[in-house]
């Protein structure tokens, strides 16, 4: 629900172009090549989430920028806190300029 929360608070947030999608093959959107190679940067939730695209899309994953914001999957769809986090780290990586 991260992804999908942070989808919904970003899609009209003028800074972002944005797509969500889940590494488990359970997710609503399965990450997938078409949408890693139309990223510019790659925002994940947890390290294992980077290591996947490592694992599984190894040429994209040398040649994208991806941030990883440490937001352990304990949060529901819309949650005040999640999406507090959200903005909050979001803003740090735009006022760091870690942002393509």
């Amino acid at each position: 629900m991260r992804s999908a929360t942070a989808h919904t608070i970003f899609e009209e947030d003028n800074r972002f172009d944005v797509k969500s999608a889940g590494t488990s093959a359970h997710a609503n959107n399965v990450l997938n090549d078409e949408m890693l190679k139309w990223a510019d940067t790659i925002v994940v939730m947890e390290k294992s989430h980077r290591n996947f695209i490592q694992k599984n899309y190894r040429e994209i994953y040398n040649s994208k920028k991806i941030i990883c914001l440490y937001i352990k999957d304990e949060y529901d769809y819309m949650q005040p806190e999640l999406i507090a986090i959200l903005k909050e780290r979001m803003d740090d990586i735009l006022m760091k300029g870690l942002l393509s």
